[in-house]
């Protein structure tokens, strides 16, 4: 079974600081076309900016992105996993939480965020591996 860490880009993190603006967030998310950001208290993990966040704590409130503090708006009650966690069950991770991007975390620091399409990869990957021995099994045994 793999770990994350056989996954995971160890360093692909996007992180602001909490005190950037919703704004710089979403030109960040925009720019490296990823759906979260990391939010960073010095080099410890905070919280998480998403996509979501924005819709729902910074546009539905009527508040301004440019004025707004990531900190703020940010999802806090924060779900992770370590590196040395099998992929199947950071899957039922990101299912129980209603998830869709899953920060790698080793002690106090951040190694990596994964995506629920890194981990979906992985298990289509596995599950075409199987269907494939199961078709020459099948193919290859003798009446």
């Amino acid at each position: 079974m793999k770990t994350l860490r056989e996954i995971m880009r160890e360093g692909f993190i996007f992180a602001l600081q909490r005190t950037a603006s919703v704004a710089e967030a979403a030109q960040m998310m925009e720019t490296h076309n990823v759906g979260i950001v990391a939010i960073l208290e010095g080099e410890r993990l905070v919280g998480v900016f998403s996509e979501r966040d924005v819709v729902r704590r910074v546009l539905n409130r009527g508040r301004e992105p440019l004025r707004t503090p990531v900190g703020e708006a940010m999802t806090t009650n924060i779900i992770v996993a370590t590196p040395d966690e099998d992929y199947q069950a950071a899957m039922r991770k990101m299912d129980h939480g209603n998830i869709r991007h899953l920060p790698v975390v080793e002690g106090d620091r951040m190694v990596s965020m994964l995506s629920i399409r890194d981990l979906m990869r992985v298990d289509m990957a596995r599950l075409t591996e199987e269907i494939r021995y199961l078709h020459e099994y099948i193919y290859q045994v003798p009446y």
